[in-house]
C-alpha cells in the first residue's frame, strides 16, 4: 500500500507542481551547458599541451 501511494505522489507532483522549462529555455541552458565545457575542455588542453612541453625541456636538461 505505502508504494502506490508513493507512486501516487510521485505522479502528481510531476505533473501538478513541477515547473518544466520550454523549449527556448532548455536550448539555451543546453547552448551555455556546451559552451562551458567546450572552454573547458580547450583550458585543459592548452594546460596539458605546455606541461607536456615543460617536461620535455627538464627531461632533455637532465639527459
Amino acid at each position: 500500500m505505502k508504494i502506490t501511494q508513493y507512486l501516487h505522489d510521485v505522479y502528481t507532483e510531476m505533473v501538478h507542481k513541477v515547473s518544466w522549462p520550454t523549449w527556448k529555455e532548455l536550448q539555451s541552458s543546453a547552448l551555455i551547458v556546451m559552451i562551458a565545457s567546450l572552454l573547458i575542455a580547450l583550458v585543459i588542453f592548452v594546460m596539458d599541451f605546455s606541461f607536456e612541453r615543460v617536461m620535455e625541456v627538464v627531461y632533455r636538461a637532465l639527459s
